[in-house]
């Protein structure tokens, strides 16, 4: 759980600070009726530093696992305004000629510089690439394919799963390089001002870098093995979801009310998918990934061979209350899932 600062708006609008750390990864949140304790794996309250929320959610283990084969993402959910893109990204005004300064750079570009470092430490030949790509009103949409985003056909196989067609895979082996990819694509994204964020994600984005690496091994020093392969292919995904948001408190009306309807059913449907993901095994039924697009490019991340970390944006604000409970609870929920990687 990340617990964002009180913005200026809130403090001169008087709204009280609801939400307190109590250490140990639990949190209480004070409720006019009755107040309500939850307990996490990490809890970064609004003075956690962006390189601390690094070490402490383990995405530096994240990291390592996928470099070693392993499919691996990382999620980051809650309310419209609460710090997702920021947790993730940095600070939403850098850009290629404006870099955002080093203490402020998200889990991304961490995740990338952490990467690469791995990868001269342990001597392997590892070859990189990375797509992007955005699911605006249940359209697929290439975010570094040149020309302007076209929706993209979304297709199952039995040996991938569900997969985009078509879908740019771009190489890179620089940290600029990656670092370019990120903020190209992530300027044509879609945005749109309303009452609670001025800068507000329209779009739920992925962003996958494709690891495959093979050992540098010299035939002195390694004898093949009947069915050994010395070659692994790992995936890390970054998953910014849109921001969940009541219409009425947004003010959205006509374009804005349609994206967020749209935003809220996808959300939903993920939910749904989580709850019935956290039952124990003998009482599951069927999980519903095809009800989004989604939940349909998800599916390996919740509930399948991935492995997988949520982080949950809340705000502190009394004004924010309900939507604060709503993201806890939801995360209770994906605690409990657990998968097979």
């Amino acid at each position: 759980i990340r617990v964002r600062p009180l913005t200026c708006t809130e403090t001169r609008r008087g709204d009280r600070r609801v939400v307190h750390s109590l250490g140990d990864g639990t949190v209480h949140v004070s409720a006019a009726r009755h107040g309500a304790t939850f307990g996490f794996s990490a809890v970064f309250d609004s003075g956690a530093s962006q390189e601390a929320v690094f070490e402490g959610s383990g995405m530096r283990r994240l990291v390592e696992l996928a470099m070693d084969g392993f499919s691996c993402t990382v999620f980051a959910f809650g309310q419209t305004g609460s710090g997702k893109t920021y947790t993730l990204m940095g600070p939403l005004t850098q850009s290629e000629t404006r870099p955002a300064a080093p203490g402020l750079l998200g889990l991304m570009q961490r995740s990338f510089a952490c990467l690469l470092e791995q990868s001269r430490s342990r001597g392997s030949d590892l070859a990189l690439s990375a797509s992007y790509l955005e699911i605006y009103n249940e359209q697929v949409r290439d975010l570094l394919s040149p020309g302007p985003p076209c929706a993209l056909p979304l297709r199952w196989s039995k040996t991938r799963g569900f997969y985009v067609e078509n879908q740019l895979r771009v190489d890179f082996e620089s940290l600029e390089a990656i670092t370019d990819l990120l903020l190209q694509g992530s300027q044509r994204r879609r945005t749109s001002a309303h009452a609670l964020n001025r800068h507000s994600s329209r779009s739920h984005a992925l962003l996958t870098i494709h690891i495959h690496s093979r050992a540098s091994i010299t035939p002195t020093t390694w004898v093949p093995q009947p069915g050994a392969c010395p070659s692994k292919q790992g995936t890390l995904c970054f998953v910014d979801l849109a921001g969940s948001e009541r219409v009425k408190e947004t003010g959205s009306s006509g374009e804005l009310s349609v994206e967020a309807n749209n935003i809220n059913r996808s959300l939903l449907a993920l939910g749904h998918c989580i709850s019935l993901l956290a039952k124990p095994q003998g009482k599951r039924t069927h999980i519903p990934y095809r009800d989004s697009k989604l939940t349909r490019l998800l599916a390996r991340s919740l509930g399948g061979s991935g492995v997988t970390l949520m982080v949950a944006c809340i705000s502190p604000s009394s004004r924010c209350l309900s939507e604060t409970l709503s993201t806890l609870h939801y995360a209770s929920r994906a605690r409990r899932v657990t998968t097979r990687p």
